[in-house]
């Protein structure tokens, strides 16, 4: 499949790129997006969500009524689990929500999100490009151009650029990410990817 390279004014530069077949036209597996998807937002998660058990609970531990006699059931102290204001049978503990995937799984769910968006011709193929200070306003004069402005952007670097970082961070639907640093869930996040040459052929080095 080839691709018109762009300048960031929107100009078409004459050149094409041939994407990668055994990257960008694979057929997408759905259940290895899912697990590498489930990875990632799992490894969001802070896990510190914490209840008290009747142990922890602030309270007397005096027992409430006598064992036998009382025509009811027994009674213990006024933390249990069945009294308002007791202890939580059960209740979520501090956690880690990391779990493992191969890099096989991880590799094949970037290509099939990759393909997925080549196919839906999502992909916009740009030239190396930098800013000489970080301005908004030029990130938005290129995406502009580019005619994505309506569009949630993800903009793939072949190294980390601290100035179209900063140029993009404060527009709410566009992000940066390396190359290297690509993720299933950040491509699949995205309505268009803009993808400069030199990216390209890191991408075609990690995933190939």
């Amino acid at each position: 499949m080839e691709v018109n390279v762009l300048n960031i004014k929107g100009e078409d530069t004459g050149r094409k790129v041939t994407l990668n077949e055994s990257i960008f036209g694979i057929e997408p597996n759905d259940h290895v997006i899912y697990l590498d998807v489930k990875q990632y937002l799992a490894n969001q998660r802070q896990g510190t969500h914490k209840s008290k058990e009747r142990s922890e609970v602030s309270g007397s531990t005096r027992k409430l009524g006598r064992q036998k006699g009382g025509g009811g059931a027994r009674r213990g102290d006024i933390n249990s689990p069945v009294l308002v204001g007791g202890g939580r049978v059960f209740g979520p503990k501090p956690r880690d929500y990391w779990f493992k995937l191969n890099k096989k799984v991880k590799a094949l769910a970037r290509r099939s999100a990759l393909s997925y968006k080549a196919q839906a011709n999502a992909i916009v193929v740009v030239e190396d490009f930098s800013f000489e200070a970080p301005k908004t306003k030029d990130f938005v004069s290129m995406v502009n151009n580019l005619k994505i402005a309506d569009k949630k952007v993800l903009v793939v670097l072949p190294e980390a650029n601290k100035n179209v970082y900063l140029s993009a961070r404060n527009i709410k639907r566009a992000n940066v990410a390396i190359a290297s640093a690509l993720n299933t869930y950040s491509v699949l996040n995205a309505d268009t990817l803009v993808v400069t040459e030199n990216s390209l052929k890191a991408i075609d080095n990690i995933l190939s």
